[in-house]
Formats: C-alpha cells, sequence, structure tokens
C-alpha cells in the first residue's frame, strides 16, 4: 500500500476549504494538513450583516473540523502561520513549530488596504469576523451614548462614513441606512434618529465601478432614496478620532468610519520570498503553481491568477473557491504522474445587495443584468452555492433570506464594550 502524500494548506478560506473538500474525496492517496488562525470557516461576504445585526456570528462561522468530521485524513490545526520556504514546503507557526509536505497550498487570503492613509487605526475594516463584531459594537455604542447624552449628535455621534463605493461600501452602507430608517427608531424612543448620517465617499465617479453604467445609476438612486449621501470624486486624505478630512478640504465629524476602500495580499505573500505582483499577491502560473517552485500552489486572494488578457482574476469568493479546486485537481495529478490542467474559472458573475429587495447582478460571462427583486433571488442562489460546502449553514441561510422581507433585526446586545467605548472628552486632545 502507497504512503499517502503530505498536503500543508495554509488558510481555511473558501479556496482552502474548497482544496480540502477535493482532496477529502481521496483518503487513501492524500493526508492533508489545513491550518488556519481560527478554528472556524468564516463566510466573508455576509459579515456586513452580522455588523448591522442581520446575522449572529455563528450564522457565518463554522467550526472547521466538524465540517471534516467524516474525513480522517484532514488534520486541522489551529495556529498563524509566520512564514513558508517554498523550497522544503515547509511552514513555520508563530509559536515555532513547523509543518512540512510533499505539497504546499498557501490560501492565507488578504487584508485590507488603506494605502497609507493618516490615521488608518481610528478606521473599522470589514475583513473578518472580528471586525464585523467590533463595528456591530461601535454602531450600537455611538446610539447609546447619544441616547444618553443627545447634545452629542452635533458632535458627529451618528454620522457614519463609509470608504469606498465598491460592493462592501455599497452593502454597508444600505444595511445602516436601513437600520437607521427601519429599527432604531423604535429603540431609540428619545433620539432624534433622524439626524443620524451615513456618507459614502469615493475617488471614483460611480456607485459599484465594476458594474455596468445602468448598475452605477440603479445603485445610486437606491442609496439616495435611502438617505445615503454620496460624495464620489473624493477622497479620504486623513481619519482622527473625531473626524475624517476629504481631499475637498471638508471635514466630517464622525466617530464610525468604515473601511471598504481595497484589499491586499496577505502577510504571508511577503515572508514567503515568492515573486508579488499587484496588491502584494503571488504571481502564478496558470495551472496555480509558482514558476520554478514545483508542488506549491498559490490561490485565492493571496493569488495573481492570470486571466489570459495580461490582466489577473478577481478577488471573490467564487473564484477562490474553484481554484482550490483546481489546485487539489492538479495535486492528484502530479501524485499519478498526469499532466496538470490551467485553472479554467465558470464566470457566476458579479452582483452586491444594496438593501432589502433592492440588488444587482451581471450574471455569467456575458453579463446578463438584473436589478431588484430578481437580482435579490440571484444573489441569494449563489451565496447559498457558496455556502454549500457548510452543510449545517444552509438551513440557516435560507431562514434568513425568508426572514430577511420582514424588518426586524437580531437583537442589540452589546457585548464589546471596548470597541463601544468612546471618551467623548478627549476628542480634542
Amino acid at each position: 500500500m502507497n504512503t499517502p502524500a503530505e498536503v500543508v494548506i495554509v488558510g481555511a478560506g473558501f479556496a482552502g476549504i474548497g482544496c480540502a473538500r477535493e482532496l477529502a474525496k481521496h483518503d487513501d492517496d492524500v493526508h492533508v494538513t489545513l491550518i488556519d488562525k481560527h478554528n472556524y470557516h468564516q463566510f466573508l461576504p455576509l459579515l456586513y450583516q452580522v455588523a448591522t445585526y442581520q446575522l449572529s456570528s455563528s450564522d457565518v462561522a463554522m467550526d472547521i473540523r466538524q465540517l471534516f468530521r467524516k474525513h480522517p485524513s484532514i488534520s486541522v490545526k489551529l495556529g498563524e502561520v509566520a512564514s513558508a520556504d517554498p523550497d522544503t514546503k515547509t511552514v513555520t507557526l508563530t509559536g515555532g513549530q513547523t509543518f512540512a509536505g510533499d505539497f504546499l497550498v498557501l490560501a492565507a487570503g488578504s487584508q485590507a488596504n488603506f494605502f497609507d492613509t493618516p490615521g488608518a487605526e481610528h478606521l473599522f475594516p470589514l475583513y473578518s469576523l472580528e471586525d464585523a463584531k467590533r463595528l456591530r459594537a461601535r454602531i450600537l455604542g455611538v446610539f447609546e451614548d447619544a441616547d444618553r447624552d443627545p447634545s452629542l449628535v452635533d458632535r458627529g455621534a451618528l454620522n457614519f462614513v463609509i470608504v469606498g463605493a465598491g460592493a462592501t461600501g455599497t452593502e454597508v452602507a444600505g444595511a445602516i441606512a436601513e437600520l437607521i430608517r427601519d429599527v432604531m427608531p423604535s429603540e431609540y424612543h428619545d433620539l432624534a434618529v433622524d439626524h443620524a448620517k451615513v456618507i459614502m465617499v469615493d475617488l471614483g465617479d460611480a456607485v459599484l465601478g465594476p458594474f455596468s453604467p445602468k448598475a452605477h445609476d440603479y445603485a445610486s438612486k437606491v442609496l439616495t432614496d435611502y438617505g445615503v449621501e454620496l460624495r464620489l470624486g473624493t477622497s479620504v486624505k486623513e481619519i482622527a478620532a473625531d473626524h475624517v478630512l476629504l481631499s475637498d478640504g471638508q471635514t466630517i465629524a464622525t466617530h464610525c468610519v468604515v473601511w471598504g476602500g481595497g484589499l491586499m495580499a496577505a502577510p504571508l505573500a511577503h515572508t514567503s520570498g515568492l515573486k508579488q505582483g499587484r496588491g502584494g499577491r503571488i504571481d502564478v502560473q496558470p495551472d496555480l503553481t509558482v514558476v520554478d517552485h514545483p508542488g506549491v500552489y498559490v490561490v485565492g486572494d493571496i493569488a495573481n491568477i492570470p486571466v489570459g488578457d495580461g490582466t489577473a482574476f478577481p478577488q471573490l469568493g467564487s473564484v477562490a473557491l474553484q481554484a482550490g479546486a483546481q489546485a487539489a485537481e492538479n495535486i492528484l495529478a502530479d501524485i499519478a504522474g498526469k499532466a496538470r490542467e490551467p485553472f479554467d474559472y465558470h464566470d457566476k458573475g458579479i452582483m452586491a445587495m444594496i438593501g432589502r429587495g433592492a440588488a444587482v447582478a451581471e450574471m455569467g460571462e456575458h453579463r446578463h443584468e438584473l436589478h431588484g427583486a430578481v437580482a435579490f433571488a440571484a444573489w441569494l442562489g449563489v451565496h447559498a452555492w457558496l455556502m454549500s460546502g457548510v452543510r449545517q449553514r444552509v438551513d440557516a441561510f435560507i431562514s434568513w433570506a425568508w426572514d430577511y422581507h420582514g424588518k426586524g433585526r437580531a437583537p442589540q446586545i452589546l457585548d464589546r464594550t471596548d470597541a463601544a467605548h468612546i471618551d467623548w472628552g478627549d476628542d480634542d486632545d
């Protein structure tokens, strides 16, 4: 009996899970060590709904060990990978422990790119479950403070600034605007909730830039109808604890600035020593391997996967999931002595949720465009497909979609007092 090949996968996001799931079907041929700094897989596209009390944390997080409980060939290890040696296919954790394999798959994901904006420590990014919980606490915290002291409204307590008009920024802006309009008036009877403002800032000239001009207009209209103030053609030059400074010289008083302004590769891309391209991501070949490093695969948001026209695939969950599965198939081909296949992406389209019953979807390679309730249904279908590897979450997702047609939200419990706390007396220091 042949000894199973050892595969080390770094990261349990869409790409890492996609790779591990495919390899799990071949228990006799492969043993996988799956390493992540969390013991759960987090469903990133729905983090903004955790932040705005539409979903609970457990709805977007899945126990990784539970996911692979029927596959003893998948060993899950909790730890943060500090560095990788592509020559020996070895990774080293922050605590010094090492793991080595016959194959190494880097799927460590991405992190927020603040573009060296001064005051970034005051920002609320939204790229992890912890980020979502911090933002959720800050949103509720400013309402609680303003309810206790209404004079804080004049100091920007209820001003929410969203940086970035892409999918993340649009979804967050719409969700916060709905929270203000539909939920907070019944929660805070003594507070002038109608004074709350949501301001979206972006250097570009359109909302949802990658979409069609028709989608730009639709998204802008929906957000404007929700009361969102659009500041397009403007960038954020500096963030402070109590305000943001815009490129046009205007200052907005605020204590909650949400960052949806861009991504860059996870730190492992740099510490691996592999060639990095746009966004600090590692350049890979069409078969997802790295030049001069056979047996090393890089997939997901940490990778620049070539499209064929000199560009790279976008950082989407569907791209990551399919690339992870393709890396697994190529590893199995390597083991069997067969030729690897280039990554062939099946385009599901691009989409964004703007609010209840309002969404934009451009489906398939030909970008068939949908708006409104039909687009919402398409959005639901694609996200259900992405979640199909997390069986225990599918029923919760369908239940959420049904409840989404109502105006209720999850209980608003302030469970992160550190993120909610603002020292209002020190704003001018």
